[in-house]
């Protein structure tokens, strides 16, 4: 492969063999539009993921749910759960094939683009989110659909956690979308345009919906499995990112913050390094048992450094929520510099 190349290749043809530059101002304001959107107007239909994973489970969640037979052996389940998948990212494939006809043929002012991309993209609803979770947890005044809003989003029933609980998923949440439904799905539209920005965004989806944080006794394994070969780059990205953006917050700590890439992370499924550099970055304990919405026990691991408190206050959500913020303004940073770079080169 390497004889296949250019000998005189430089680094201008060598970063757009890695992805499309011309892309990245398209991704810039997508997360600006989705950012600025999400806050003003909250979760679409009390759920912050992506438009996409909303999508995904009207049209495949009922499927899903039929075929998931727990009483079944784990290769039968397994089976049906590929099966859905195959589905599901069929049908993100054909999207993706009409989402390019109608930029091709109508979007005169690429406006169609930037809403498209935005649609698999999300941010500002969860800040609305953990904005409004602050708030009831500080019992500033009754705050509607708080709770029910992070409940849908992490498909977790927050009856069976205490507040403390409750904080500690709104915190590693801000981390898990921000890895998910930020930094994934744009570093793999750089890379491969719609195609690639639908199809993993579905397979996202898929292992949000079925794998249970891990625990899903077969069903979403390959989801899960896929999801972790196609989102384990990205999510050291988003590790890295949150790791800096713990120098820009009080009381965060960078160097508690790089010892979580050394020490017991948390596993793939249940956020990885973003949500482990999180924990240290604040010297907190996320994770913990709770129970899934369908009444399935997920016996969530215990993320943090040794000793750090469990017992997280509403202050600890606010500083969760400052880390994430600091994080997105680094990524639209990179992303900038990324592009300035690549119009240098070819200049």
């Amino acid at each position: 492969m390497l004889d296949s190349l250019p000998s005189d290749i430089s680094l201008s043809g060598l970063h757009a063999l890695i992805f499309e530059p011309a892309r990245i101002p398209y991704a810039i304001m997508a997360i600006l539009l989705v950012s600025v959107v999400g806050i003003i107007t909250g979760p679409r239909a009390g759920n912050a993921n992506p438009m996409l994973w909303i999508w995904a489970d009207a049209l495949f969640g009922k499927l899903g749910e039929k075929l998931y037979k727990k009483g079944r052996p784990a290769p039968d389940l397994m089976l049906r759960g590929f099966m859905v998948l195959a589905l599901a990212v069929f049908v993100a494939g054909l999207l993706a094939q009409v989402a390019g006809h109608i930029i091709l043929h109508y979007d005169t002012t690429t406006i169609m683009h930037i809403v498209i991309l935005a649609a698999c993209l999300s941010s500002g609803a969860l800040w609305f989110t953990l904005l409004m979770l602050y708030f009831a947890l500080t019992k500033k005044g009754e705050v509607k659909g708080a709770y029910f809003s992070l409940a849908r989003t992490t498909r977790l029933d927050l009856n069976t956690v205490d507040d403390y609980g409750i904080t500690r998923l709104g915190v590693a949440q801000a981390a898990r979308i921000f890895d998910k439904g930020l930094v994934a799905p744009v570093l793999w539209y750089l890379i491969g345009g719609f195609t690639a920005l639908f199809v993993t965004g579905v397979v996202s989806a898929m292992a949000w919906r079925f794998g249970k944080n891990g625990f899903s006794k077969g069903f979403g394994a390959v989801p899960l499995a896929l999801d972790k070969l196609l989102g384990y780059v990205p999510s050291l990205i988003a590790a890295l990112l949150i790791t800096a953006a713990s120098t820009f917050t009080p009381t965060a700590g960078i160097g508690r913050s790089i010892a979580s890439w050394w020490g017991q992370g948390a596993p793939y499924a249940q956020g990885g390094h973003p949500v482990a550099a999180m924990a240290w970055a604040l010297n907190i304990t996320l994770g913990g048992p709770a129970q899934d919405l369908s009444g399935s026990t997920v016996p969530a691991a215990w993320i943090g450094p040794k000793g750090a408190t469990a017992r997280l206050e509403p202050g600890h959500l606010r500083r969760g929520l400052y880390i994430i913020l600091m994080a997105h303004l680094l990524w639209l940073a990179v992303l900038l510099g990324a592009f300035l770079w690549s119009f240098a080169l070819g200049s």
